[in-house]
Parts: structure tokens; sequence; C-alpha cells
């Protein structure tokens, strides 16, 4: 695997019409400089609005994937993500002059061949790896996908389907090295649908720009002639259709024995490349699909930003701590004595949070908070879920350093326990509904596995500079 990014050497160009919008598009793809991500840049809209490759801009998953932000959007963007990732380059500029890039026939060849003779460039900055060190697994139970990331020094993907139809059946397939296999392997394999789903496809006003060029279209009911002939009239096509009788419409031949499962490997390599960053992982997926890759990839990404948040604040990796004390410092404003955390031992992005506060006889707060009878006055415990809390939220935003969480309220508070000195509380935090810039949290304190305080927190984040403006 690569070292450092790579970018493509020279602007290179295709022209064509989009899949499922009919619409005519060329694209360009320009090199990009170093951390620059992929980004799609539609150049016919005013102020060339640039759209991220990454989850968090996909806004529709109906065969096919297409990202957003604003009015600006483009359709169908996985073949030419699984053409950039299959050659491993990080950073990119696609510009389109339409909605929907060119289709070719079907496949990543087209953009895998015009890319290739761009040329490549190795750049100084090293490729910014997602490493998967424990097993992520995502679940669809209503249609039975699994996809699961395992921790591997490299990089492979395999894949299975099984339509339970006779006319597909079940396939496998596997990517097991991206210098010598995606190429020739995997980038030819082209789109695919059932017979049966083709007017449901044109009645959705998808497919407008599909013809037997660039799809295949897998026979999986009989139809009379007349009814072929209505059908092929419904959705546009000047080519007549036949049944065959190699199970493919016109009898249209298949560059792979399993060229669907390979076409779907490939659907699921572009749309892993909207994590962000290049996976160092075994990836095992069972029936993928565009809605399923999608939400995975979401999940990942909070994985992959969590990373980079804990990279930036914790400078020595510690077993068993997510920050330090000196961690927290770098977030939490809050100084001695009113740091009330010591460490965070687990973090989910935009989920949960659990902290520790070990409570020494140290504390200023005990010679007066009961004199001779020590105990740890509840407002504190309150204060230091709080601040548990703030951690979880200020990992919400690119520039935490930038933003304070002030609280709005706190209801349902309840104390169930003294906490004494040599106590040790463990401080869970979870995120609960969150409109704009105003969240929930639920908090529950423990010692020795038992519950001593819990509450629930409303907190608005907040610009520094707009209280110190004040």
């Amino acid at each position: 695997m690569l070292e450092t990014q790579r970018t493509i050497g020279k602007s290179v160009s295709m022209s064509g019409i989009g899949l499922h919008t009919g619409t005519s598009c060329t694209m360009t793809f320009k090199p990009a400089p170093d951390n620059y991500g992929i980004r799609f840049v539609r150049v016919d809209l005013g102020g060339s609005p640039e759209i991220p490759a990454n989850a968090d801009n996909v806004v529709d998953v109906s065969r096919g994937t297409t990202l957003a932000i604003g009015e600006a959007r483009v359709h169908t963007v996985e073949h030419v993500l699984a053409a950039v990732a299959g050659l491993q380059i990080d950073n990119i500029i696609i510009e389109l002059d339409g909605v929907e890039p060119p289709i070719g026939d079907g496949s990543a060849l087209p953009y895998v061949e015009v890319l290739n003779k761009a040329g490549f460039e190795q750049q100084k900055a090293p490729k910014d790896y997602l490493i998967i060190d424990e097993t992520v697994m995502f679940h669809n139970d209503e249609n039975q996908v699994d996809i699961v990331a395992l921790p591997l020094d490299d990089f492979r993907v395999t894949v299975m389907v099984d339509y339970q139809n006779p006319a597909l059946g079940s396939q496998h397939t596997g990517l097991f090295n991206l210098d010598t296999e995606f190429v020739s392997e995997f980038a030819p394999a082209r789109t695919f649908c059932f017979l049966s789903e083709v007017e449901k496809l044109s009645n959705s006003g998808l497919i407008k720009g599909g013809d037997l060029d660039n799809a295949i279209v897998i026979v999986d009911h009989d139809l009379s002639k007349q009814e072929l002939e209505a059908l092929r009239k419904k959705v546009g096509l000047k080519r007549h259709f036949k049944l065959g009788d190699n199970g493919i419409l016109n009898n249209k031949q298949l560059r792979f024995r399993n060229e669907p499962v390979r076409h779907k490997l490939l659907d699921l390599l572009g749309d892993l490349t909207l994590i962000g960053a290049p996976l160092k992982a075994q990836i095992l997926a069972a029936r993928p699909g565009h809605k399923s890759n999608v939400e995975f990839a979401k999940q990942v990404r909070k994985l992959y930003q969590q990373k980079k948040i804990v990279k930036k604040y914790q400078l020595v990796k510690k077993e068993g701590i997510v920050f330090d004390v000196e961690a927290i410092m770098r977030i939490l404003p809050h100084r001695y004595p009113f740091l009330l955390v010591d460490k965070i031992i687990h973090l989910e992005f935009d989920k949960k949070v659990i902290g520790v506060k070990s409570v020494t006889s140290n504390e200023p707060f005990f010679p007066g908070h009961f004199p001779g009878q020590p105990i740890m006055p509840g407002v504190l415990i309150v204060e230091a879920m709080a601040q548990t809390g703030g951690i979880l939220l200020l990992n919400s935003f690119p520039d935490p350093a930038k933003k304070l969480v002030m609280f709005m309220g706190i209801n349902n508070v309840k104390f169930r326990k003294p906490v004494v000195p040599g106590d040790q509380l463990f401080l869970e935090i979870e995120l609960g509904a969150r409109r704009s810039k105003v969240v929930n949290m639920k908090g529950k304190a423990y010692v020795n596995e038992q519950l001593v305080a819990e509450g629930e927190f409303m907190a608005a984040i907040i610009d520094r500079e707009e209280i110190i403006e004040e």
C-alpha cells in the first residue's frame, strides 16, 4: 500500500449522459494539493460550489449515491469514486458542468482509462489511513445486509450476494490487492438490474439515460414479444428487445461469469470513499446496497473523526485512556480547583462518553463540606457530569478550542448515595435530542458500579468570542 498521498499529473476530461437523469455532462479531473481530498465542483452553477465526497453530504441512495450541499448536487457518484479509490488517488478535483457524471458503459473502466492518461503524482504528505483496530459491524435486518470491518494491516474486500432469484442465484467475489486486481478484475464490471425492475425504475423517474450499452438487464421472468415492445417504448429505447437464451436481455455477454457481484463490490468500494480516508481493514459484505453502504460509511466516518480528534488532543497514547488530564485541559477551559474530570476512558462519537474523577481527601471542598464528615457536594457531582458531557459535545465541532458549552437547564437530578474520599466516580453521559446548537444529555455517576447520582442536562454550544465580546 502507498505510503504518501497521490493526485493526478494533469487535467483530463470526458463527456456523455447520466444514467438516471439522462442529462449531458462534461467531467474534468484536475490535480489537487496535499490533504485536499476528493471534491466535486459544479462549474455550471454560480460560484462553482464544491461538494466534498463524504458521507455527511449524502442526500439520496435510490439506485445510486447522490451528494449535495444546499442546492448543488451530483447524482450517481459511486462509479467515479470507485475509480478514484481503486487507483489510490487521495486528492482530486472533479469538475462537472451538469448534475450527473457520464455513465460510460456502466462500469468504472471509462474513468480509469481517462485517469490513467492523466498519470499520477506522488505527494509529500503521508497517507491518512484509517486503521481499523477493532471489529466494526453493521446489520440491516429488513434487507438481511451485513457489513463488517476487521483489523488488517492491508485492504481487502469480500462480497456475497443472494437475491433469492434463480436468474442470478448466489455469487461471491473478493478483491485482495488494489495494485494488481482492481483495473483488470473489477473496474470493467457493469451495473445491472432485473427485467422486472425496468418499468418500476422508469416510473420512478430513473434510468432516463439507461440503455443496453450501459447496463446489463437480467431476465427474471417471461414476457411476450408484444409486452417487450410495449416496455421498450415506455422506457424510450430505440433498440428492440428480445429475451435471448443466456439469461441476459438481447443475449448480451457478461465480461465475467460473476460480473453482477463484482459490480456490487465496485459500488461498495466507491461508497466507502465517503468515509473520508483510505482504510486498512478487511471488509466482509453480504447483500450490500447503496443505502447500507452509506450507513456503514457514516458509522466508520464517525470512528475516523473520533480518532482524528483523539490524536489531536491526546499527544501520547496511553492504554485504556482516550484523554488524560492534559488532553482534557486542552479541550475544556476549567482549571484547579474546578476541573472535575481526571480522564476519559470511553468515547463514542456523538453518542456516549465515560469520564473518571478520583475523589481524594485533598479536595479543596472537603474542609467545609463537612468538617469531620467529608462528603462531596452534590452540585459538584453534577458539575463533573456536565464537564464530561462538555467533552462529548465539543467533539462534534472541527475546532473545539473555540467553543464553550453553557448549560441552560438541569432536570430530574437525584442523589442516591454519598461520595466520600477514596471513591472513584465513573461519569457516563449519553447524548439525547439535538437541534441546532442546543443539545440534551442524560448523565449517571457510579461508584463501584453503584448509582450515586443522575440527571438530565440541556446545553447550548456557543463561540468563546461571544463571551469575550459581552
